[in-house]
């Protein structure tokens, strides 16, 4: 059994015009969790970020949603791991993964960006070693820039399925905060009949 889990920060860009975009998934994510738990944002001035406290699992987390855009994530992570004197792995970071089909959600630790700038902003600020709950969007038809399309709206089949990836991680998560990510993984991996190779 792992360490527990202190905080949870999703990933998104701040403002309405970006609320139903791709790019806007780990926002969905903590949102989700943040309303099963009752719980109300705040801002945290400090943090650079909207947070707010709810207890998943038995185990009382930070939800933090950072309020500078996508590639500047880090600044709050970096804050939220100085200010409460956190350790990276005792952090899980929800965010879109091109590389996984919608549908498909996925855990792991640490590893590269993957071309995603709000992970590398934070890889900058706290290093590799924190867990991340990897949402599927899927990746555009060829030849179509990944920009407007990670800033666009996923179509209605598409959001059903997000919405599936989304379950997915919540029927997990308590196991996650409770530092059990290897039971996590067994059953997240093994979704929809897929299996942990490649994950």
């Amino acid at each position: 059994m792992g360490e527990p889990l202190a905080a949870l920060v999703g990933l998104g860009n701040p403002g309405p015009e970006y609320d139903d975009t791709r790019h806007n998934a780990g926002f969905w994510f903590v949102d989700r969790v943040a309303r099963d738990a009752g719980a109300s944002w705040r801002h945290e001035a400090k943090l650079s970020a909207s947070a707010c406290r709810a207890r998943v699992g038995g185990v009382e987390l930070w939800l933090v949603k950072p309020s500078t855009f996508m590639n500047a994530s880090g600044t709050a992570v970096g804050a939220l791991c100085r200010y409460y004197r956190l350790t990276p792995a005792q952090v899980l970071v929800a965010h879109d993964e091109l590389d996984l089909a919608p549908g498909i959600a996925r855990l792991k630790k640490g590893g590269g960006a993957g071309g995603h700038n709000g992970l590398t902003d934070i890889i900058a600020r706290i290093g590799t070693d924190f867990w991340r709950l990897r949402i599927g969007i899927g990746r555009p038809p060829p030849r179509r820039d990944l920009i407007p399309y990670v800033l666009g709206r996923p179509s209605q089949a598409e959001s059903e399925a997000i919405e599936t990836s989304l379950a997915c991680g919540l029927d997990v998560l308590p196991l996650i905060a409770q530092g059990e990510t290897q039971r996590a993984m067994n059953i997240l991996h093994t979704t929809n009949g897929e299996t942990a190779h490649g994950a």
